[in-house]
């Protein structure tokens, strides 16, 4: 009997020596692949372990952990690592970049870009010196968007520090009207007047602000500023707004005009832009996005997303330091922007803004779904995401999902017939049919 409970004994220790090798097998082959340049599918970043990853976060997120500021990492976060899946790039718009060839860079008297010769698709294929930088800004900014995007019910929520919240909901619609590679979508009429994109907003709640809205043109030639138009229910008419708002805060929320576009909606031709790395980060791709009331599905204080958002996936990023050039900064709200933007399909995945005295102010995360185009496939850049905003000076925070509440979303074809007049939705004079 004796004999009996030695073996067993020494089964169960040996079996606990095979599970302790196991896991530090399992531990050292994690820490290997941080060092070879990957994380394998099946990590979890936690509190315990994230700095053994600290290489594969941008500098923001790796704050967030370290507990720098008052927005900080909640002690259960859990990230999932999970494969890296690459959606092709739509073949039209990759005809178009193969059909129409690279762009060229003009240099401007004041010290700006610009690019000649642009008709669709990738500028800049093969981006290089000089002016790398700035070719793969111009490359984010003409990224594949569908020709019609609509959100009809999407919310915000805003976060102060004593962690009150309040929230509003809104619909979009946007709308790409040059250089469309999508099937069957319709051109605009080439000329001084063509306009690149649309994108139009109005709030829905709360009953306060309802019919609230608002609409930016950005024209096909870049030189040509951003127009914007507020439509004030109370005056029931619509109204230009000044670009020296561009810096205000809107709606309570901490994005402004130049964080529209799903991250980035500045003049590509006032941009001074440093490439400063291609590297790995961590990223939330092809995020399932929260169907409840804020805050549940988030880890709060931060507004982080839980596991059930999905697998975070480890995606090559190019890295680039965005100022405006000294003729243009005078009064300009950010000193500096960094932008982490995926090098596969060109879209922000993380940024952080600097104040006019390059102080760290504003952290923005973004988290792309993946949407499946009629005729095209699927992409992340439908426009649909969340976004969070952490405004580290002020402790304040901003967190968006769209769509929301599982509302309905429209691409192209699948859009109502309504979100299809070009007047009311892309013009001031349609601003003023809200209230009709």
């Amino acid at each position: 009997m004796k004999r009996i409970t030695c073996v067993i004994a020494i089964c169960v220790i040996a079996a606990g020596i095979s599970v302790a090798k196991a896991a530090a097998k399992n531990s050292q082959a994690r820490l290997d692949g941080a060092m070879s340049g990957t994380i394998p599918a099946g990590t979890a970043i936690t509190m315990a372990n994230w700095q053994q990853y600290r290489s594969f976060m941008p500098d923001g997120m790796a704050a967030l952990f370290e507990g720098k500021y008052f927005w900080k990492m909640p002690p259960g976060v859990r990230i999932e690592i999970g494969p890296t899946v690459i959606h092709p790039l739509p073949k039209n718009y990759l005809a178009a970049t193969e059909k129409y060839g690279q762009a060229h860079v003009v240099e401007l008297p004041d010290g700006g870009l610009t690019l000649d010769n642009y008709r669709g698709g990738i500028p800049f294929p093969n981006a290089a010196e000089p002016h790398k930088g700035w070719k793969i800004l111009a490359n984010i900014w003409y990224r594949y968007i569908p020709h019609l995007a609509v959100e009809t019910y999407g919310s915000g929520c805003a976060i102060d520090r004593t962690l009150s919240y309040n929230c509003q909901a809104y619909s979009w619609v946007k709308r790409q009207l040059s250089y469309n590679t999508d099937p069957n979508a319709p051109v605009e009429t080439a000329g001084p007047n063509a306009r690149y994109f649309t994108e139009w907003f109005m709030e829905l709640e709360p009953e306060q602000v309802r019919y609230t809205a608002y609409l930016t043109v950005n024209y096909a030639d870049p030189t040509r500023p951003e127009e914007q138009y507020a439509f004030l229910p109370a005056l029931r008419r619509y109204q230009p707004i000044s670009t020296l708002a561009r810096c205000a805060e809107t709606g309570g929320m901490d994005a402004t005009s130049e964080d529209f576009h799903n991250g980035f909606d500045s003049n590509l031709t006032e941009l001074n832009v440093e490439y400063m790395a291609h590297r790995k980060i961590i990223a939330l791709i092809d995020a399932q996005l929260p169907t409840a009331e804020f805050p549940a599905d988030v880890d709060m204080p931060l507004g982080w997303p839980k596991p059930k958002w999905g697998n975070w996936q480890v995606r090559d990023v190019d890295v680039l330091g965005i100022k405006k050039i000294p003729s243009k900064a005078a009064g300009y709200c950010y000193g500096r922007r960094i932008m982490y933007a995926d090098s596969f399909f060109a879209s922000p995945l993380w940024e952080e803004m600097d104040d006019k005295h390059l102080r760290p102010w504003k952290i923005l995360a973004l988290f792309p779904l993946k949407v499946e185009i009629p005729e095209v496939g699927i992409v992340n850049t439908a426009p649909f995401e969340n976004e969070i905003f952490w405004d580290i000076q002020s402790n304040h925070a901003s967190f968006n999902i769209d769509p929301s509440l599982g509302r309905p979303y429209y691409v192209n074809e699948q859009a109502p017939r309504e979100y299809h007049d070009d007047t009311r939705y892309t013009t001031p004079a349609g601003l003023n049919m809200i209230m009709r």
